[in-house]
């Protein structure tokens, strides 16, 4: 099994909605616990369906839906606990932390997968001593086709 120092950027076409969850399933099986997944993208851009394969890569065989109104939806049954955030409806990092969910953008228990990233760590922003978080940025190129760029921690 490789370590988050092995790890490299990568840079992955999906021609499907079932590219783009297997593409999650592989990135999931992957995963340790305390890691956060930072997803960036345009609405439609695959960001849920890439958690839904991610979400069965570390175990959980339950629905996968988007958190966008609730925020948090935590998936258990796997080998950890996978908390889903959806952070569209929050504008800044001191909104995010007033709904309390800093401790799952940090060092989380079980594995943290947050879509929209950037409404709390900007792109480019300093990285927090000891996080482990992987940044992926999801791009439409056409109706089916995405492209997914991933940069584990440390790049």
């Amino acid at each position: 099994m490789s370590t988050s120092a092995d790890r490299q950027p990568s840079n992955r076409r999906c021609a499907s909605v079932a590219e783009t969850e297997a593409h999650g399933e592989s990135v999931g099986r992957e995963a340790r616990d305390g890691e956060v997944y930072g997803l960036r993208g345009d609405l439609g851009a695959g960001k849920t369906a890439w958690v839904r394969g991610f979400a069965r890569g570390v175990g959980f065989r339950g629905r996968v839906h988007s958190p966008t109104f609730a925020l948090l939806n935590d998936y258990e049954g796997g080998r950890m606990t996978v908390h889903h955030l959806d952070l569209y409806r929050l504008a800044s990092a001191t909104e995010v932390a007033g709904a309390g969910l800093e401790e799952y953008l940090i060092r989380p228990d079980g594995v943290a997968v947050v879509e929209w990233i950037d409404r709390w760590a900007e792109p480019g922003a300093p990285r927090i001593p000891g996080q482990q978080l992987h940044r992926l940025s999801f791009r439409t190129l056409s109706p089916d086709e995405r492209e997914i760029l991933h940069d584990p921690p440390g790049v």
